[in-house]
């Protein structure tokens, strides 16, 4: 009786095992952390406790970098500051007491909104086409799909510095250079690749009797599609967007050449930030964690969906 209680299934990890991945999984958390805590600690410092050193470990928080990130400032006076009215808000305050006054709203509003239209915007046609193209090629006899397939990967192997300068001439002629729809379709045509890639290896795990039986019924192709193979390649699809729109999220190569103004995104943008003296780094650190949230909001969401797109097929019967 002590002998088979004492047996436990090979499959199933000891405790001492569960242990050990716990620790280094947990320790690994905290490095890969350690980063994004160091950019909002320096986001929430002064200018002058941002570059001390040895780095301050506990400072007095201050909000300055973030006032500095969605405002301009002017140096003035002591004497005019002294005249103007009380300070409006918190901001205000502050930069008063650098002897500068708010001048009006930084390009950071805007540059922002500019990264959510374009990144979400080619995820969502990169996705579209890539579903479309991936269904075609795992349930129908393409002539040399392979070839095809590889050629299509072949377009993510190059590294963008590469063709930056024919895409730039390009646009030019084209009039798409610093245009918000330029940079979607860029975007898209470098994404729509991989979105093929991964989603083929979903679709091609969704027994095609499914879509047989629909059609048996009196579906079409289209609406078998639609209502059959969709709703059993969510996971794919979430976990395909979810790449695809980190690559167009932090993109930077691209954006830094083909846009200067109306159609520029946060990455190229946020190294600018220039304060008195030098690189502000307080406001690029607030800006740096501002811009991580949409991305993690929008994983967060789809956390399910993309562990199990992960998984997916990993286990056959």
């Amino acid at each position: 009786m002590s002998a088979a209680n004492s047996a436990h299934s090979v499959v199933e990890p000891s405790l001492s095992s569960k242990r050990i991945a716990g620790t280094i999984v947990v320790l690994y958390a905290l490095i890969t952390l350690i980063p994004l805590v160091w950019i909002f600690l320096t986001s929430i410092k002064s200018p002058p406790d941002s570059i001390s050193y040895p780095p301050k470990i506990v400072f007095t928080p201050s909000l300055e970098g973030y006032c500095n990130l969605f405002t301009t400032r002017t140096r003035q006076t002591p004497d005019y500051i002294a005249s103007l009215p009380a300070p409006a808000g918190t901001c205000d305050e502050v930069t008063r007491k650098r002897n500068m006054v708010i001048a009006g709203p930084s390009n950071f509003v805007p540059r922002f909104v500019n990264s959510l239209v374009i990144a979400f915007g080619s995820t969502f046609l990169a996705v579209f086409l890539g579903t479309l193209a991936a269904y075609g090629f795992s349930r129908f006899k393409v002539p040399l799909a392979d070839d095809l397939l590889f050629f299509i990967l072949s377009t993510r192997m190059m590294p963008p510095i590469a063709v930056a300068i024919p895409i730039y001439l390009m646009y030019r002629e084209l009039g798409l250079s610093d245009t918000a729809l330029g940079m979607i379709l860029l975007y898209t045509a470098v994404n729509v690749s991989l979105a093929v890639w991964l989603l083929k290896g979903f679709i091609d795990e969704i027994p095609r009797e499914y879509e047989e039986a629909a059609m048996i019924d009196g579906y079409t192709r289209l609406q078998a599609f639609r209502k059959v193979v969709l709703p059993q390649a969510t996971t794919g699809i979430a976990a395909t967007a979810i790449f695809c729109l980190i690559f167009a999220w932090n993109e930077y190569a691209f954006a830094a050449l083909l846009t200067s103004g109306e159609a520029q995104t946060a990455p190229p943008f946020i190294p600018t930030i220039i304060g008195e003296g030098g690189q502000d780094w307080p406001a690029v650190a607030a800006g740096t964690t501002i811009f991580l949230i949409p991305i993690l909001v929008f994983t967060i969401l789809l956390r399910k969906q993309l562990l199990r797109g992960i998984t997916f097929g990993a286990v056959r019967k």
